[in-house]
């Protein structure tokens, strides 16, 4: 598998687009239209990064390596926590 060198503020936007994700498809979510505002900011951020502009972030699977390494840091975050 190929590593990408993703900067720290893209990928804490992909790991706060899968918490929010996550809190959205709970059953019952409290607060639905501010966790959509949220998605739509935060998939606006992730998308527009400067480093899509990149060599690297120009392969597409950058982007769904980017998806993985934040949903598997995100987990392990979630356990020491």
């Amino acid at each position: 598998m190929e590593s990408f060198p993703f900067p720290d503020d893209l990928v804490h936007a992909q790991q706060a687009w899968h918490a929010a994700y996550r809190e959205l498809a709970a059953p019952r979510p409290r607060h639905t239209t501010a966790l959509r505002r949220r998605l739509l900011v935060l998939s606006v951020r992730i998308q527009w990064h400067p480093f899509w502009s990149t060599p690297p972030g120009r392969v597409p699977a950058a982007r769904v390596e980017l998806r993985r390494l934040a949903r598997r840091e995100g987990q392990l975050e979630a356990r020491t926590a």
